[in-house]
């Protein structure tokens, strides 16, 4: 049950949940939530940077003072949902991520976002086109403090709060956060809404049948990690997207065209006009390193250069662009 009202803030989503949504979902604008239970809290992502992420939790803070945070789950590595950790961190709270998550939470990562805003040419061109409303330096990565693979249940006062790892997908250790009796599910980069998603580790057939599980789910309500509260017409939206592409980049594969011939002839259909289509590139490279294995796998900041060139801040190529 998709909702129009998509405004920064806290949304009260009835039944002791809640989400903090962050207009308008493009790179950096996520999503973060709230579960409550007696007495407790547990909070589901931090944000981008510490000015955000201070400003969530005092926009909740009418609910944290009745259901203290004890328990913080991020959904996956990407920054956008981790940087605002060290904000929570405490010793009666207790950050969970999955395994494969925890280990690309490092300080290294993080570092390396930040410097990308300072670079010269298209890339820093691009990183502050998209990072600039952002502080990014400064922050202090802090990961979880236990881990967990697979799924497991965890006990927000006294209602069951199911966390199911379902990466590697849009990252290797991505997890959905699911509130059974509330019949509702934190879906966090497993889903975008209104953009197009990046299949940064893939493969994208197993982030499909990540989406196929969300549809087989017994929820109503979604939070997505960007975009509006949304319900199952948007999963197979989604779905419908990553199907498409996989389909078509597979088809130029089986061909004989290179990465960049099938980037340029694909025909994304009425979703051609998705905010952040660019990042088709990075999709399209995906399956063709699924179907082989021998092609390079450029680093994040190299994929951004072609992304950029995609949404026209200049012509690069895979291999001649700039790293920090």
């Amino acid at each position: 049950m998709s909702t129009l009202d998509y405004r920064k803030g806290h949304h009260d989503l009835g039944q002791g949940c809640h989400a903090w949504l962050q207009p308008d979902g493009s790179w950096g604008w996520s999503n973060s939530g709230l579960i409550t239970g007696s007495g407790t809290s547990l909070m589901v992502d931090t944000l981008f940077d510490l000015p955000l992420t201070r400003e969530m939790l005092a926009g909740l803070s009418p609910v944290l003072d009745q259901h203290p945070l004890r328990t913080l789950v991020n959904t996956h590595s990407d920054p956008d949902h981790v940087n605002g950790n060290e904000l929570v961190a405490a010793p009666d709270v207790e950050i969970v991520a999955s395994a494969a998550a925890a280990e690309l939470m490092t300080q290294e990562a993080l570092d390396a976002v930040a410097r990308v805003k300072h670079l010269d040419g298209t890339l820093g061109e691009f990183a502050r086109h998209i990072f600039g409303p952002f502080e990014l330096d400064g922050i202090t990565a802090t990961g979880p403090d236990r881990t967990f693979s697979g799924e497991e249940s965890v006990d927000v006062g006294g209602r069951e709060v199911r966390l199911i790892q379902v990466g590697p997908a849009h990252t290797p250790g991505d997890a959905l956060v699911h509130v059974p009796d509330a019949r509702l599910l934190y879906a966090g980069d497993v889903l975008f809404v209104g953009g197009t998603p990046i299949a940064w580790a893939g493969p994208i057939d197993r982030w499909i049948a990540a989406l196929d599980l969300i549809l087989d789910m017994d929820v109503e309500t979604i939070v997505p990690g960007h975009g509006p509260v949304s319900g199952k017409s948007e999963v197979s939206t989604m779905r419908e997207y990553l199907v498409s592409v996989e389909a078509q980049a597979r088809k130029r594969f089986e061909d004989g065209l290179d990465v960049d011939q099938a980037i340029a002839s694909i025909d994304l259909g009425r979703f051609a006009d998705l905010p952040e289509h660019g990042r088709l590139a990075q999709n399209v490279l995906n399956v063709y390193q699924q179907l082989d294995p021998t092609i390079p796998r450029p680093d994040r900041l190299t994929v951004l250069t072609k992304i950029a060139a995609l949404e026209g801040f200049s012509p690069a190529a895979f291999d001649d662009a700039t790293t920090p």
